[in-house]
């Protein structure tokens, strides 16, 4: 049996509970995949984005839904030692990438200046949907996990002073026509970390030439410091960030005091008086 064969047997056998059937049931309970559909796969280089393609792989070839998959990974400009990992992965997984290339790192570090994290996200995400349109793609699969669903949910409330959180699925405002989708919604980061290592498998961390160039310290980044809160809390209440995902599909409108639709405030007020009137 081929390394790439005791992978994809490892998702689907070893870690069938924690990875495959969490990935599976994200599609079906949030409408993920439709018949039809040709998704672009989007390939970052790291664990998340590798296991998303390999899942989608699987799912290509056993799954109910009748749909196709490009595998891409955009080089924003890595240096070669990153380049080459990337294409060495998608090689050993046998996953038949495509790889195309842009100037993410260079246009975001000349006009961002100290904080170029920002607008190379925003960048990165134009480029995928020009590309997923060039190529017919009517999704666009992200690697973002259940992890990254927590932590964005208490950045809003920290630092963005809103109660919001990462879709499973979301329509483009400016690429009509393009969804992107998050199957791995479900699959928590230390699941992920515990096949990568089952597999010996490595992957890039952070490709970032800004973090190359210390640019960015990555040790105060509020995401890490979101992270480490976490961690922290789990040691108190290990059900915190399930509790955390919960609330979010658990939301009382009695008691909100207000909230916005559209960009549209609601107060309480505006309804609090008919309990007296009835």
């Amino acid at each position: 049996m081929e390394k790439y064969q005791e992978i994809e047997r490892s998702i689907i056998k070893k870690f069938r509970k924690e990875l495959w059937s969490k990935f599976v049931k994200a599609i079906k309970e949030y409408e993920l995949i439709e018949d039809n559909d040709k998704i672009m796969v989007c390939i970052s280089g790291g664990k998340d984005s590798f296991l998303l393609a390999k899942c989608f792989q699987e799912l290509e070839r056993h799954g109910k839904q009748n749909f196709t998959a490009e595998y891409v990974s955009m080089d924003p400009g890595y240096n070669e030692a990153n380049r080459k990992l990337i294409e060495k992965n998608a090689k050993e997984l046998n996953i038949p990438i495509k790889i195309f290339e842009s100037d993410v790192f260079d246009v975001a570090n000349t006009i961002a200046g100290e904080n170029p994290c920002y607008m190379c996200a925003r960048m990165r995400r134009g480029y995928l949907y020009s590309k997923a349109k060039e190529l017919g793609c009517n999704k666009i699969a992200l690697g973002h996990h259940f992890d990254d669903v927590i932590e964005t949910t208490l950045l809003s409330m920290f630092y963005g002073a809103e109660v919001k959180t990462m879709m499973p699925k979301l329509h483009s405002d400016n690429f009509p026509g393009l969804e992107l989708i998050r199957p791995l919604y479900l699959v928590k980061e230390d699941d992920i970390i515990a096949w990568k290592k089952s597999n010996d498998l490595t992957f890039l961390n952070c490709a970032c030439k800004f973090t190359e160039e210390a640019s960015i310290d990555e040790e105060k980044s509020k995401r890490k410091e979101i992270k480490h809160l976490i961690k922290e809390l789990k040691k108190v209440n290990p059900n915190v960030d399930n509790n955390i995902f919960t609330a979010l599909n658990n939301v009382n409108l009695n008691c909100v005091i207000g909230t916005k639709k559209n960009a549209i405030y609601h107060s309480f007020l505006a309804e609090y008086d008919k309990f007296d009137k009835k």
